[in-house]
């Protein structure tokens, strides 16, 4: 019961924060009205500078994790993202809700970061593991659907009531927060100065330096990008799969556990690599398939069903991607799973801030069919990403620094 808590309350963290990423968007037309904003590019920018708290929020809450604990990270960060969504819907003018819109994306980082390692710590069967990372990942990609439809709904009464609803859930996604436990097990007594600096630069450094993190960081940019800069070609389709989605990765899932305990002796059932990344095997070569099928079929002379329905292997295969590689870093570096989501969580804000920004030049330039093939000519390289882990995954762990259950550096093991 006590994991399950834990578990339930990092998703309803999780889903506050991608919740709030995009509520604004829903009615930006009764913000901008009441406010007496007239420009079209300053109306984007309430979630705008969000997002620029999730580049720089997850590069200082994971490490912090790790160091001080979640219970800490979570609970402080969580209690200001509650006051400062208070403060957006109280805000007097524009300069003051877009003030208190950056902290609140600052403060709503936290989850991304933080819930990878917060989910490792209470599970260390992968299989529990893997799913509760499948549950998260629906979340995070559910959330985000749902905010802009009630903020259209909500905003005909006003529209600090969009704000409102934000606050009220976060109210009570509060109290149970409020009652979260620490789920990490090293000593936190000994820090010193010399060691909050080396964690504080440890997503970074996973970034640049270890090839697992920096190839899945790329991948998992760049679906989350295309996934960001098509979804509205696509339509609510995408959004009607995800719980056929979940429920495959749930069977998955079941199989993966009845192999295991038929094969506990077999050598190959055991390795990291093939425990998760066949599901990446999989969604890559049918995320490149979902493109070329919506390039060539988005055209007048084409019914509109047949493109729409290019939405079913694309997020099928995004969700594959997503669960496969995030649960790999997560197995790959259990003890600094925090970092490692972090360092993801930095690379995909960044690639989601600027891509979308250049598909409309591109798809204007190009046309949907060549801008679409466009992206999946780039999208091809990617796809070996996951072969290449499954054939020299293992070496490559074998060489970082921060290999689970390894003791070197920055460690978690002498604080």
């Amino acid at each position: 019961r006590k994991k399950l808590f834990v578990v339930l309350v990092g998703l309803l963290t999780l889903f506050n924060s991608v919740f709030d990423s995009t509520i604004p968007s829903g009615g930006i037309r009764f913000i901008a009205t009441s406010l007496n904003v007239q420009s079209e590019v300053q109306r984007v920018l309430p979630t705008s500078v969000f997002l620029v708290g999730y580049v720089m929020g997850p590069l200082a809450f994971g490490p912090m994790s790790e160091v001080y604990g979640r219970r800490i990270v979570i609970v402080g960060t969580f209690l200001l993202f509650t006051i400062f969504t208070l403060a957006c819907a109280v805000a007097p003018n524009w300069t003051a809700l877009l003030v208190f819109r950056a902290l609140c994306g600052i403060c709503a980082s936290a989850p991304i970061a933080v819930t990878g390692g917060l989910f490792a710590d209470v599970y260390h069967c992968p299989i529990a593991r893997g799913r509760t990372m499948a549950l998260s990942m629906a979340v995070t990609t559910a959330g985000p659907q749902f905010a802009p439809f009630i903020a259209g709904f909500v905003g005909t009464a006003g529209w600090r009531w969009i704000f409102w609803i934000s606050f009220i859930l976060a109210s009570v996604t509060l109290v149970p927060v409020l009652f979260l436990p620490e789920t990490l097990q090293h000593s936190q007594a000994k820090t010193s100065p010399a060691i909050d600096t080396r964690a504080f630069t440890r997503p970074l450094y996973m970034i640049f330096c270890e090839p697992i993190i920096t190839f899945t960081c790329l991948y998992l940019s760049y679906a989350s990008a295309i996934f960001s800069a098509i979804g509205a070609l696509l339509g609510l389709l995408t959004f009607h799969i995800y719980d056929n989605h979940l429920q495959r990765c749930k069977a998955q899932q079941q199989q993966q556990q009845q192999q295991q305990q038929q094969q506990q002796q077999t050598h190959w059932s055991t390795i990291t690599e093939y425990q998760r990344l066949p599901l990446a095997c999989l969604g890559g070569p049918l995320y490149v398939s979902a493109l070329f099928w919506l390039a060539w079929t988005a055209s007048p002379n084409t019914h509109w069903l047949i493109p729409m329905l290019a939405g079913v292997p694309f997020g099928a295969a995004f969700f594959l991607i997503f669960v496969a590689l995030m649960n790999y870093m997560v197995d790959a570096y259990h003890n600094y799973a925090a970092s490692a989501m972090a360092a993801a969580g930095c690379c995909r804000s960044v690639f989601g801030a600027v891509v979308p920004l250049a598909a409309g030049p591109m798809f204007r330039a190009l046309g949907v069919a060549w801008g679409c093939s466009l992206l999946g000519f780039l999208s091809l390289p990617l796809v070996v990403i996951p072969v290449v882990f499954i054939k020299y995954g293992d070496r490559i762990r074998g060489r970082s620094r921060f290999r689970c259950g390894g003791d070197l550096d920055l460690g978690v093991d002498v604080i």
